[in-house]
């Protein structure tokens, strides 16, 4: 098992910046505002051949009610619990503070070892800072400079010196490894499935379910996840990477930095997601941000189920779904047969009906369909309703052909492509759903012009 590093401090002393530094990515959001932070981050660091699991945490707060930032600290001491080193990040220009100095006492009391960073120490500007944490008892602290990668080296030291056995073997390495080509097995890609939806519909509850785990921070404030938060599963022997994300309000309502960065990060969930599962609430069903959000997911090519959430709370059951019927069947007929899961994320009534629905959805996002299948149906589709005439000349349909899965997309070779209407391509676009089984995705058609063999 990889070494489990967790990064600690009060807020905006620089954790979120280390985090991207040593992961080599910027998924953390960094913002100068502090506590930006609240659930617990988790990625692959890495230092020269040092590689180790990273854990971001929450600011810590002196707080032991049932408040947020209580509820946040509980989330940072779970991470301590996993973690075999600390690093303890304080703010080397703005030197120690008591709250430092509570939460040095907190950590001594602790097992696990512990590294002090005085983090903004680039070109000597934190140095006395730095000198002030020696007060902590905790060793020799480490200046670094998260934002520009500063006293990395040192810390690669510290790091190998506390856990050395963490490090390659080289002579290990350079020995050539012998595979038994009959028993290579391929590893199985992890399904990408991000659960996305307005603020307060119970995304977070509905992932702690599906983890049996308090994993995410919940509670009645909306908007309490901020970032998209990766999480590594397995459902059955499937490995799934759940993404929870932060609440897509109206663009209109979004003014502050923070919740556009918030709103960036939840568009690239999507983006490189499979499968995106949209939560609604049950009394506020496919309000006009959920349609913006459905049709999101559908220009980006992904799988989309619906999850109707608080489905115990609802008022008017029979008027809700007719209303999310008759809303999918006008606002969104480019992905019919999306299927809709009502569901009490609290009670876990109705959860055991998501995840085969992802599955499903997406096995037919990964279609494929071959040529000879594909063509005797566009015989038969055509000559039921043969395209029709434009400007007084027939257009021939020659062949079609899919060009690749995931989502499923399709090229049809015509004599005059750009005078197919709109409307015909719908019509086959409609009859590959229904006729290959192709639900709640996105298909696309190119209709394209067949090369002239008489042109020279």
């Amino acid at each position: 098992m990889p070494l489990t590093v967790a990064v600690i401090g009060r807020p905006n002393v620089g954790k979120s910046t280390l985090f991207n530094r040593l992961t080599g990515k910027r998924h953390a959001i960094v913002d100068d505002t502090p506590g930006v932070t609240r659930d617990r981050r988790e990625g692959d660091g890495r230092i020269a051949d040092l590689r180790f699991r990273l854990i971001d945490t929450a600011g810590l707060d002196d707080a032991d009610d049932d408040s947020l930032e209580a509820r946040m600290r509980r989330q940072t001491e779970r991470a301590v619990g996993e973690a075999d080193l600390v690093l303890f990040l304080i703010d080397g220009r703005a030197g120690l503070t008591p709250l430092d100095e509570h939460f040095a006492d907190w950590l001594r009391a602790r097992k696990t070892p512990i590294l002090v960073l005085a983090n903004k120490c680039e070109g000597g500007a934190g140095e006395v800072g730095r000198l002030d944490a020696y007060a902590l008892g905790l060793g020799e602290p480490i200046p670094v400079s998260a934002e520009h990668g500063e006293g990395l080296g040192e810390l690669y030291d510290a790091m190998v010196e506390i856990a050395p056995e963490t490090i390659p073997d080289i002579s290990d390495a350079d020995q050539p490894t012998l595979v038994d080509s009959t028993e290579d097995e391929v590893p199985v890609r992890p399904l990408q499935l991000a659960i996305v939806g307005r603020p307060n519909v119970g995304k977070s509850t509905i992932v702690n379910f599906l983890l049996d785990d308090d994993r995410m921070l919940t509670g009645p404030e909306a908007g309490i996840t901020r970032d998209a938060i990766s999480i590594s599963w397995e459902h059955d022997g499937r490995p799934i990477r759940l993404i929870d994300t932060a609440g897509l309000r109206r663009k209109a309502r979004v003014s502050e930095k923070l919740e556009n960065l918030s709103v960036g990060d939840t568009l690239r969930a999507v983006r490189f997601a499979e499968v995106v599962v949209l939560v609604l609430d049950s009394n506020a069903v496919l309000e006009k941000q959920d349609l913006t959000i459905a049709r999101q997911v559908v220009d980006e090519g992904r799988a989309l189920v619906i999850a109707v959430n608080k489905w115990d709370a609802a008022k008017n059951r029979d008027a809700s779904l007719e209303r999310l019927k008759d809303k999918l069947e006008t606002s969104l007929p480019q992905i019919r047969g999306v299927p809709v899961i009502t569901c009490s994320a609290v009670t876990g009534k109705g959860m055991d009906r998501l995840l085969p629905a992802v599955l499903n959805v997406h096995e037919s996002w990964n279609r494929r369909i071959s040529t000879g299948e594909l063509n005797r149906w566009l015989q038969a589709m055509t000559e039921e309703h043969p395209p029709p005439v434009a400007a007084g000349r027939r257009v021939r349909i020659r062949y079609m052909t899919q060009a690749k899965t995931r989502p499923p997309t399709f090229v049809l070779f015509s004599s005059r492509a750009e005078k197919l209407p709109e409307s015909y391509l719908r019509y086959l676009v409609n009859g590959l759903r229904e006729d290959f089984d192709l639900p709640a995705v996105p298909i696309r058609l190119i209709a394209r012009k067949g090369k002239n063999p008489y042109a020279e």
